[in-house]
């Protein structure tokens, strides 16, 4: 579609959604969110989720992508769940999940948990103590590799006082132990897993078939095509409200928007600015405000891919980095990709996360400064071929792009036009998710187009961005970073705590690990017969065992029950 005709649909659509109002919000009775008409509780139904790549496991520890972790999500279960307001400093709004209560030490360095006696597996098993101590150990273990395992360094050890207490034991005083303790880690079934070599599980029949706690249990992963929950009909605690949730993969973009359109699919996370007309006048869908915690980057390696002790010959000097990041306009690029619906990001965090957005400056767009940064770094065109060069390296590199993001495409092919006037040649490559994720995760790469999902309380910036970080992909190295984010991690004070955040935020723009792009505000598609509660930022999917089907509208396959086929 060519941009002109891309921008006026694009502007057409903030008018239609202001007229649709109240279905962008949701309507009156998916806030209500309480009984059907007739005041009863209401289940059954299913709900088909469409989606542009599968989950490469779903062993908890080793689940990253948004997809892997909708599928957990109704499966496995936490100690407790953190309150709608995401409050992340001690316990305030926690909720009660496999713990039924909590009691913190006198000193604050331990926490005991008492677990629910009507939890059970799947299986039947009572949940126990030591399968808390095995899930501590499986997130954090090396031989895992856990992408949490970072998020969970100020925990010095689990241990089991008795059958249904388990005891967290902390290295030192800090404002979200209660969250470090309870958000990252899914309990796993240490009598189903404890004869499995740690290393072996991800590679084991669990990892495609797991057995939980939640209100869903695994049903069926036929690979390529489905994944399949279907309602815990005897879990003690209560049923979900529906009774199956299916994730149906289709191969592209394209295809999983003919399936949300011709009503073989109910609801897509990621409509695309030209279908939001669409979704908007259609009988069957609506737009639901997605609140999510994301934000869009470049990311640099700044390591040599093939030797990890020498650094990259392009991205190891910080002047080339932050050259490449001044001559980006990313206003302009956010308004050709997303119009009103995405803002420039600011840092590694969206906004809604960062307590004062004024008090760190963000790098200038000056191409003419940035030029000048390239010729002060020795990068010249000596050979006149448009692309300049520095003791015979060309300024070029791959750009790895994910098939299953073609906002990522966009940028991809708009920075590779907004570089080439600065003589930068960029190659984007665009790769099957799992192919990327294994590509970035292994260090092999130049530059990628990322996406985080960030999780409250700014926690998750240890894991990605600083230097130890299991998700640290780029090896961004700095001290200063490291100090200021581990002070403004572990203050109480919280003016301290805003003054060490905008330093922090500060250091990492100035370093330019990455260049960050933008905060995506897509809102999701679902069809019209779903009741849904108000979505959480931190992932949509939390809260599902509370939807539910408006009798009035069922369809065909709302009837087909728990133990039937679809």
């Amino acid at each position: 579609m060519p941009v002109g005709t891309l921008r006026r649909i694009i502007r057409f659509v903030p008018s239609l959604l202001l007229a649709a109002g109240v279905a962008c919000r949701g309507s009156d009775a998916s806030e209500r969110g309480a009984t059907d008409a007739d005041g009863s509780a209401g289940t059954g139904g299913t709900l088909i989720i469409v989606v542009p790549a599968e989950p490469t496991t779903l062993f908890p520890p080793l689940v990253s992508s948004t997809q892997g972790l909708a599928v957990i999500s109704t499966i496995f279960e936490k100690l407790a769940d953190i309150g709608s307001a995401l409050e992340t400093y001690g316990d305030a709004g926690f909720v009660p999940r496999l713990a039924s209560s909590w009691q913190w030490a006198a000193d604050s360095l331990s926490i005991a948990f008492t677990l629910d006696s009507l939890a059970r597996w799947h299986d039947g098993a009572p949940v126990r103590a030591e399968d808390v101590r095995y899930s501590f150990r499986a997130f954090t273990s090396d031989s895992v590799g856990s992408e949490a395992k970072s998020s969970l360094g100020n925990i010095d050890s689990v241990t089991v006082r008795d059958a249904r207490t388990v005891e967290f034991w902390f290295k030192r005083r800090m404002p979200q132990q209660f969250f470090e303790a309870t958000y990252y880690v899914e309990i796993l079934p240490s009598h189903l897993l404890d004869t499995i070599p740690l290393a072996r599980v991800a590679s084991s029949a669990f990892a495609r078939a797991p057995v939980g706690t939640g209100a869903f249990r695994f049903s069926r992963w036929e690979a390529g095509q489905r994944i399949e929950v279907i309602a815990d009909t005897a879990n003690p605690r209560g049923r979900a409200k529906l009774d199956r949730v299916l994730w149906t993969i289709a191969p592209d973009f394209g295809a999983a928007t003919i399936k949300l359109f011709s009503g073989d699919a109910d609801f897509f996370e990621k409509v695309r600015p030209e279908n939001l007309a669409q979704v908007a006048s259609s009988p069957t869908l609506r737009l639901i405000k997605n609140p999510a915690l994301q934000y869009g980057f470049l990311g640099f390696n700044l390591r040599d891919p093939s030797s990890a002790a020498t650094a990259h010959p392009i991205f190891g000097d910080s002047l080339v980095r932050r050259a490449l990041a001044m001559s980006v306009d990313r206003e302009r690029l956010v308004r050709n990709v997303f119009d009103s619906l995405g803002l420039v990001a600011l840092g590694p965090a969206p906004r809604a996360l960062i307590s004062d957005t004024a008090a760190f400056r963000q790098m200038p767009f000056d191409v003419r400064a940035a030029a000048a940064l390239l010729d002060s770094a020795g990068w010249r065109d000596s050979n006149a071929d448009g692309v300049r060069d520095k003791n015979g390296v060309p300024l070029a590199f791959d750009l790895l792009v994910p098939n299953s993001s073609q906002n990522r495409q966009r940028y991809a092919v708009l920075l590779q036009e907004q570089w080439r006037p600065l003589g930068v040649r960029v190659t984007p490559r665009v790769l099957d998710v799992n192919a990327l994720i294994e590509r970035i995760e292994s260090h092999r790469f130049d530059a990628y187009m990322g996406g985080w999902q960030t999780t409250p309380g700014l926690r998750g910036a240890q894991q990605t961005w600083a230097s130890a970080g299991s998700s640290n992909y780029g090896r961004y190295e700095s001290p200063a970073f490291d100090a200021l984010l581990d002070s403004a991690l572990t203050t109480f004070d919280g003016a301290a705590s805003r003054q060490y955040w905008a330093r922090t935020f500060q250091q990492i723009i100035d370093d330019a690990p990455a260049i960050w792009l933008y905060e995506e505000q897509t809102p999701i598609a679902l069809h019209r017969r779903f009741l849904v509660p108000p979505l959480r930022a931190d992932g949509w999917y939390y809260g599902l065992a509370t939807w539910r089907v408006d009798p009035a509208q069922r369809i065909a396959r709302d009837g087909i029950g728990v133990g039937s086929p679809p």
